[in-house]
């Protein structure tokens, strides 16, 4: 049963809990971030952190590290046995506390050796010692699995090495309790199971790891306790060894307060005319124009049908999105995009979008938002046209429309003024699905729609997908998550290296037999 009051998982009596923190209360203009929050971890334990976007987390975090100084909120921390002020994260890091981000602190044009040690450089005399500075990173990079060379740039390496290179970096700083927010989220399957296993292995050196995670399989299968945080309140911590085992639908009721007995909302699909049909598309690299990133893609979707595009990572899927959106992507592109019937010449975003083509990124933060500007002008920023005459913006028309989308998106946010950066991510993802629906499209391209968002915003979002599919669009999702588009689409294309290699029905398709299309070669695709 899921408590109102927080419980705790048992700890050793000959051994206080490396950290506690006490009745932590943190306070924004107008909101209670954390109330009350209490969090005991055990030493040489991996302890995961669950709850909604928004629940309180990543603010949880922030405070134990010094990010939020000691005086800007009300409880107490205790590390090692004694009490912690942290006023500057370089505090908590010097008891050996260090926390990894989700957007990684590396800066792309230095080397591994010079992000590992940048603001503890190995230096004598006040110069580095270069020598010193490369054969330590190199040690350092030995125990996270990592051989490239210490001079490498970071632009040069792959996100999942450079999740890596962060945790060498911690390791350098003699780390003791090591906290990853999200550190799987932009990786693929291997590099998240190479990621595990090196935290597995910090286990065994001794260190603590705080991970916070969306991906409730990877909690099962690496925590040793979990505390659920809901709305900003420590709600209960579970032992994940303990006599009953812990599911996921056992982890989720306590983070959203209720059972999600169906993962997916129903829907009963009525499909109509074809509204979009894809034929022959091929496109090049950008820079490599040898290259075919998309090699001869067919597909077709139908008024009030959801299509999926399944793919392994590097199959091409974003590549074809955003090359038929307004050639946002690639070079020498050839094919034929049929809109209603009719072809159509879709050179820019501008001709999507008067075509009644959207596209919504997977990169919501890069591409999707302004995160320095308010709810309702990320939502009318595609459409400026149908918010202003003669060149002057209608405030009052544009604010009516915002609070409009704010309650039918059901978008948290007190008011359509707020900054979208300051929103959860599942509320980001509404403000970008709201900005595009803006637009009156007829075709939706949804890419990962409801990456990095918990399951109780993902339910949401699938309910608004089924909403607009109800209402007659077309919908493509490209998603990473086989039982996301099982469980949302009419039907489902796999890409294999740039090219279709299957098409399958609702009722025809398993993971297991869009797995085989998905991983054929291009010579037994054709």
């Amino acid at each position: 049963m899921s408590s109102d009051h927080p419980t705790s998982a048992p700890t050793t009596s000959t051994e206080h809990p490396i950290l506690e923190m006490r009745g932590i209360t943190k306070t924004f203009p107008g909101v209670k971030a954390l109330q009350d929050v209490t969090l005991n971890v055990r030493r040489g334990e991996v302890h995961a952190i669950c709850g909604e976007n928004g629940a309180g987390k990543s603010t949880l975090m922030k405070v134990l590290s010094g990010i939020y100084p000691h005086g800007t909120y009300e409880g107490d921390i205790l590390f090692e046995g004694k009490p912690c002020e942290f006023r500057t994260i370089r505090d908590s890091e010097h008891r050996g506390i260090v926390i990894i981000h989700q957007e990684l602190a590396l800066s792309p044009y230095l080397s591994i050796a010079e992000n590992i040690f940048l603001g503890n450089e190995q230096s004598s005399r006040g110069v580095i010692d270069w020598t010193k500075t490369n054969l330590e990173a190199a040690k350092l990079l030995a125990r996270v699995g990592l051989t490239e060379s210490p001079d490498t740039k970071i632009i040069d390496i792959g996100v999942g090495k450079q999740q890596l290179v962060e945790i060498a970096k911690a390791l350098s700083k003699r780390v003791k309790l090591l906290i990853l927010d999200e550190p799987t989220a932009a990786l693929n399957d291997e590099d998240s199971a190479h990621l595990l296993d090196l935290i597995r292995s910090l286990k065994g050196q001794g260190i603590t790891s705080i991970i916070i995670s969306h991906k409730l399989n990877e909690i099962a299968a690496i925590a040793d306790s979990t505390t659920v945080i809901r709305d900003g309140r420590s709600i209960e911590t579970l032992d994940m060894h303990g006599a009953e085992p812990v599911t996921e639908e056992r982890i989720i009721r306590g983070m959203v307060g209720r059972s999600l007995d169906q993962r997916f909302p129903h829907r009963s699909a009525t499909i109509g005319e074809e509204a979009l049909r894809i034929e022959d598309w091929t496109v090049h690299h950008p820079v490599q124009h040898e290259r075919v990133v998309v090699d001869a893609a067919n597909l077709s979707v139908r008024r009030g049908e959801v299509v999926g595009i399944a793919g392994l990572m590097g199959a091409g899927r974003t590549e074809l999105a955003m090359s038929v959106f307004g050639r946002t992507y690639g070079s020498n592109i050839r094919g034929r995009v049929v809109k209603d019937g009719q072809e159509v010449r879709l050179h820019s975003v501008s001709d999507a979008i008067k075509a009644g083509i959207a596209y919504v990124s997977e990169d919501r933060k890069r591409y999707g938002l302004n995160l320095i500007n308010d709810v309702k002008r990320n939502i009318t920023a595609s459409a400026l046209g149908k918010v202003s005459r003669w060149g002057v913006m209608d405030a009052n028309g544009e604010t009516r429309i915002a609070n409009r989308y704010r309650t039918d998106m059901n978008i948290k946010t007190p008011t359509v003024d707020a900054l979208v950066g300051n929103l959860s991510g599942g509320n980001q993802q509404k403000v970008v699905l709201s900005k595009w629906v803006f637009t009156d499209p007829d075709v939706l391209i949804l890419d990962e729609p409801t990456r990095g968002i918990d399951v109780g915003a993902k339910y949401e979002i699938y309910t608004i997908i089924n909403r607009l599919a109800e209402e007659g669009k077309a919908v493509i999702v490209i998603s990473s998550e086989l039982p996301e588009l099982l469980g949302l689409c009419d039907r489902i294309y796999a890409l294999s290296q740039g090219r279709i290699t299957g098409e399958v029905s609702r009722e025809d398709a398993t993971q297991e037999n869009l797995m085989r299309y998905m991983t054929m070669e291009r010579e037994t695709s054709r």
